[in-house]
C-alpha cells in the first residue's frame, strides 16, 4: 500500500496543482519563459480521462487530498529540442488576433461611411463635427481597450497551450485587479453602445418597444411579419421609402382595393377623401400612410431630421401609451413615478466618460429641446371606443417604425397625469377619443392650443360618431375646428363600413317627403364635419354591405330557449367565439350561467368594466384557440381580432349599420366566418328592419340543430338557471344587507326587518340554503362529465374506454359550424327540385 501511496503521490500533487491553477487562472498577466526539462518531453494527443478507483484507497494517510485519478489516453515522448516555446504561440497569436481586428475595424468604418454618405445632404454643420468628434473618441478608445485586451490574451493563450502538471505564477492583489477590469469592460460597452449608426439604433429601440408592449393586435401582425414580403405593388402608389421598408418586414405585399383607390389621391392630389369599404380592408392604412407622408414632407422642408433622442422618446412614449394594463383607471399609481424628468435631463444618470463628452450631450438635449417647440401637432384621429384607439396606434406605430414619429393616445380609463405629461413630449400624432380629448383641450394644454398647424384630422367610424345623443364633444370639438382653429390646408379623411348605407323610409314618410329631405347621409355627414371642397368618394360596398365570405344563418326561437341553443352551439363548435348583447345586465348574466355550465375560457367586455381589464380579455381571447368573448357593441367597430370564427347575435342588433359591423368581426381578410341570429318575436320588428336595410329579399337560412341531443342540454341549463338565481340573490342581499347595517351603526339606530332584503334570516336557513347550493352543483358537475353526444364507434367491440356509448344519443360532428351548414344546404337541394 505504501509503493501504491509513493507511486501516486506525484499525481496527485498534478490534481492539486490543476485544482490550485483552475482558481487563479484570471489573476495571471504574464509568464516569461516555459519550464523545459533536460529529459524527454510528453507531447499530449489525446485526452484526460477519469479513472474508477475502490473508495477504501481514500482512507489511507497521505491521501486526504486525492481529488481523482486520470488518465491520458494517447501521447508520445519527444526531444526537449523539438518542444514548443510559449512566446512564439503567444506571439503568433497576437498578431492573428490583431489583423482580424483590424480587419474587421476596417469593415465597420467602410460602412458608416457608406452611410454617412447617405444622409451627408441632409445634416447640418453642427452635425458633421459631431460625429467627427465621436469618431475620433472611438478611435481613441479602441486603442485603449486593445491595450487591455492584450492583457487578457496572455491568460487565455497560456490556458489553451500550458500543459497541466504546470501552474503559472499568480500576482497580488487580484481583486483590484478584478474590479479595473470590469470598469473597463462597462466603458468599452458604453462607448460602443454610442458608435452605433441611427438606423439601426432606432430598430433597436422600436423592437425593444414592441416586446415590452402586449396587445391583441400584436398576433394579427404576428401571422405575416418577419417574411420580408415584396413591396413592388406598394411603389406606385407614392408611398414614402421608410414605409415601404415597414411594410416590407410587416410581410404587407400588396394593398386592399380601397389602400390602392384611397392612398394615391390623399398624397398626389391632396384630396379630402371620404370611404367606405367592407370590414377587415385595412382601412387603417388608408389613412395612415398619407399622414406619415404630410409628417415627413413637413420635415425635409423645416430641415428636422428624427435625431436617436427622439427615436428613444418615441419608444418610451409607445410604452407609456399603450400599455394601460399597469396605469389604467389609477390616476395616483405607479405611472405617476415613470418618466417625471424632462427631456432636457434625459441623460442625466448616465456616467460622462470626457469632457468633450458632456458637451456634445448638452448640445443634443439643447437640440431635442428646440425641436420640440418647433414640432406642432400635425395629425389627430379621432374613434368611438378606447379599444379601437389603441388599435389604430399599435398600426400607425407598426407602419412608421423607421420614421422616429410620435404618436400618443389620449382615451378615457387612463390616468390624466400621464396623458399630460406624453403630450408635453409634443408628438406629431394624438389618437384620441371625443371625451378626453375636449377635456384636455379646455384644461388648456399647451400641445392642443394652436389647433391650426393640424394638417391631418380623421375621423374613424364616422357616422357612428356623428350620431345624435352619442358624443356631444365631438359636435364641439368640430366647431373649434372649422371656426376659430381653421387651417385651409387640413386634409380629412372620413372612414368606415357603413358610410353611404342608406335607409328606406316608411311609405306614409316617401309620400309626405319634401325638398327638406331630399340631402343624403353623405352631404350630411360632410356638413357635419365640415368638409366644403368636392371630396374624393370611394365606395366599396356591397348592397348587403356584409362580406362575401359571411355565412349568415338563424335559429328562430322563444325568449327563454336562447339560452339552450346558445349552450348547444359552444358546445358542439368549439372556437373563437364572439357573443353580442344589447344590454350589460344581459352580459353578466350570460357570464355566470356559462360558468356554471363550464363551457370552457369566458370573457366579458362591457364599458361598465375597468379599462385594465377590458384591454386583458381582449389579449386573453386573442390568445386562446377555444374561447367566448361576451360583448356589447363596444367590441362591436373596428377591433381586429385575429381568426374569430363565430359571431352570435344572442340580441337581434337594433340597427343595420351594428349588425354589419357586429358580423365583421369575423370573415376578415378574405377569411370564411359565420354569423349565426337567434331570434325571439321580440326581435322580429329589428330583423325585418335589417332584411329591408341590407335588401335581403329571402329569410337567412336555418342553422342545423340535432334536436335528439336538446333534453339533456335542457337538464343542464334548468340547472344552472337555479344556481344562477340563488346565487344572485344572495350576494344582492348580502350587499344590501351589510349596507343598511353599517349606516344604521353610524347613525346609531336599530335596523327593522322590512329594510331588509329576504327578512331576517336565521344562521340555519341560511347554512340549509348553502347546503341546497352545494348539492346542485355536485349534481351539475356529474352531468357535465357525462357526454352529451357520442363519437363515430371505430372499434370492433361495443364500448370505448371502459364506458357503453348510448345508441340515442346523437353523434358529435367533427366538422366546423360552417361545414355543417353547406352540408345541410346540400341535403335540402335534391328535396326543393322534387317538389318542383
Amino acid at each position: 500500500m505504501t509503493s501504491l501511496a509513493s507511486w501516486l503521490r506525484p499525481r496527485v500533487l498534478h490534481v492539486r496543482e490543476q485544482k490550485h491553477r483552475v482558481e487563479m487562472k484570471t489573476k495571471v498577466k504574464k509568464v516569461k519563459k516555459r519550464f523545459v526539462s533536460s529529459k524527454r518531453g510528453i507531447l499530449v494527443k489525446g485526452e484526460w480521462k477519469a479513472v474508477n478507483v475502490d473508495p477504501s484507497l481514500f482512507s489511507n494517510e497521505g491521501l486526504e487530498g486525492l481529488v481523482c485519478f486520470e488518465e491520458l489516453t494517447d501521447y508520445s515522448l519527444v526531444e526537449p529540442e523539438k518542444t514548443t516555446n510559449v512566446e512564439e504561440i503567444v506571439k503568433k497569436t497576437k498578431k492573428d488576433r490583431k489583423r482580424k481586428h483590424s480587419e474587421e475595424q476596417l469593415e465597420s468604418e467602410e460602412q458608416l461611411e457608406s452611410e454617412e454618405q447617405l444622409e451627408y445632404d441632409a445634416e447640418d454643420k453642427h452635425e458633421r463635427k459631431k460625429k467627427k468628434k465621436k469618431r475620433n473618441m472611438r478611435l481613441h478608445k479602441d486603442e485603449a481597450s486593445q491595450n487591455v485586451d492584450e492583457e487578457h490574451e496572455d491568460d487565455e493563450i497560456l490556458k489553451e497551450d500550458c500543459p497541466k502538471d504546470q501552474t503559472p505564477e499568480t500576482p497580488s492583489k487580484v481583486s483590484k485587479k478584478k474590479d479595473k477590469r470590469k470598469r473597463k469592460k462597462k466603458k468599452k460597452k458604453m462607448v460602443s453602445e454610442e458608435i452605433k449608426p441611427e438606423v439601426k439604433r432606432s430598430e433597436e429601440v422600436v423592437a425593444q418597444s414592441k416586446t415590452k408592449t402586449k396587445n391583441w393586435t400584436n398576433a394579427a401582425l404576428g401571422d405575416t411579419e418577419g417574411q420580408n414580403a415584396d413591396v413592388s405593388a406598394w411603389q406606385d402608389l407614392f408611398v414614402p421609402a421608410p414605409v415601404l421598408k415597414a411594410l416590407r418586414k410587416l410581410g404587407f405585399s400588396a394593398p386592399t382595393p380601397i389602400q390602392a383607390l384611397a392612398i394615391p389621391p390623399a398624397i398626389r392630389d391632396r384630396l379630402d377623401i371620404l370611404g367606405a369599404a367592407e370590414t377587415g380592408s385595412g382601412k387603417t392604412l388608408c389613412f395612415g400612410i398619407p399622414m406619415i407622408h404630410t409628417i415627413l414632407e413637413r420635415r425635409k422642408l423645416s430641415n428636422l431630421e428624427p435625431s436617436d433622442e427622439c427615436v428613444k422618446v418615441n419608444a418610451e412614449t409607445c410604452e407609456d401609451s399603450i400599455d394601460l394594463q399597469t396605469d389604467c383607471g389609477d390616476p395616483h399609481g405607479p405611472d405617476d413615478d415613470d418618466d417625471e424628468a424632462d427631456i432636457t435631463s434625459h441623460n442625466a444618470d448616465e456616467t460622462p466618460v470626457s469632457d468633450s463628452r458632456a458637451t456634445d450631450d448638452e448640445a443634443v438635449t439643447a437640440d431635442v429641446t428646440t425641436a420640440h417647440r418647433e414640432r406642432p401637432l400635425l395629425g389627430l384621429i379621432l374613434t368611438p371606443t378606447r379599444e379601437l384607439a389603441v388599435q389604430v396606434k399599435h398600426h400607425i406605430d407598426a407602419v412608421a417604425q423607421f420614421t422616429g414619429i410620435q404618436t400618443a393616445i389620449v382615451v378615457g380609463g387612463m390616468a390624466p397625469q400621464k396623458q399630460q405629461r406624453m403630450l408635453m413630449r409634443r408628438p406629431e400624432i394624438v389618437i384620441a377619443t371625443p371625451g378626453r380629448l375636449w377635456e384636455m383641450i379646455k384644461e388648456r394644454h399647451p400641445h392642443l392650443q394652436n389647433l391650426r398647424q393640424l394638417r391631418c384630422l380623421v375621423i374613424d367610424e364616422a357616422d357612428r360618431m356623428v350620431e345624435k345623443g352619442h358624443f356631444s364633444e365631438l359636435e364641439n370639438l368640430l366647431e373649434l375646428l372649422n371656426t376659430a382653429q381653421f387651417n385651409p390646408q387640413r386634409q380629412t379623411f372620413v372612414f368606415s363600413a357603413t358610410l353611404t348605407m342608406v335607409h328606406s323610409l316608411p311609405l306614409r314618410l316617401q309620400q309626405k317627403k319634401g325638398k327638406k329631405m331630399e340631402r343624403s347621409k353623405l352631404q350630411l355627414l360632410m356638413e357635419k364635419v365640415g368638409i366644403k371642397d368636392k371630396p374624393k368618394v370611394i365606395d366599396l360596398t356591397r348592397k348587403e354591405a356584409t362580406v362575401e365570405t359571411l355565412t349568415e344563418t338563424r335559429i328562430n326561437c322563444t325568449k327563454e330557449e336562447k339560452d339552450y341553443y346558445l349552450y348547444y352551439f359552444l358546445l358542439q363548435y368549439p372556437g373563437r367565439t364572439m357573443v353580442f348583447a344589447n344590454s350589460i345586465d344581459c352580459i353578466k348574466r350570460l357570464n355566470a350561467l356559462l360558468l356554471i355550465l363550464d363551457c370552457g375560457p369566458i370573457m366579458a367586455l362591457h364599458a361598465n368594466m375597468h379599462q385594465k381589464q377590458r384591454l386583458k380579455n381582449l389579449e386573453r381571447f386573442a390568445e386562446k384557440q377555444s374561447c367566448v368573448l361576451l360583448t356589447t357593441d363596444v367590441a362591436a367597430r373596428g377591433l381586429d381580432i385575429p381568426n374569430v370564427q363565430h359571431v352570435i347575435h344572442y340580441q337581434v342588433p337594433r340597427t343595420s349599420e351594428t349588425y354589419v359591423h357586429r358580423s365583421g368581426r369575423t370573415a376578415r381578410a378574405t377569411k370564411e366566418g359565420l354569423s349565426l341570429l337567434l331570434i325571439s318575436p321580440d326581435d322580429m320588428i329589428n330583423y325585418k328592419k335589417i332584411c329591408r336595410t341590407l335588401e335581403k329579399d329571402e329569410d337567412l337560412p336555418l342553422f342545423p340543430i340535432q334536436t335528439t341531443c336538446m333534453t339533456a342540454i335542457k337538464e343542464r341549463v334548468n340547472l344552472a338557471w337555479k344556481i344562477e338565481k340563488m346565487e344572485y340573490f344572495h350576494s344582492r342581499e348580502k350587499q344590501h344587507n351589510s349596507w343598511v347595517r353599517q349606516a344604521a351603526e353610524a347613525m346609531e339606530i336599530d335596523v327593522d326587518d322590512d329594510l331588509l332584503l329576504g327578512g331576517s334570516k336565521d344562521e340555519d336557513e341560511q347554512r340549509e340554503q348553502q347546503k341546497l347550493v352545494k348539492l346542485m352543483k355536485r349534481q351539475m358537475k356529474h352531468l357535465v362529465s357525462q357526454p352529451v353526444f357520442r363519437s363515430n364507434m371505430k372499434t370492433k367491440y361495443p364500448t370505448q374506454m371502459g364506458k357503453l356509448l348510448v345508441s340515442h344519443m346523437p353523434i358529435a360532428t367533427a366538422t366546423t359550424a360552417l361545414n355543417s351548414v353547406n352540408h345541410h344546404r346540400q341535403n335540402l337541394q335534391p328535396k326543393g327540385k322534387q317538389k318542383h
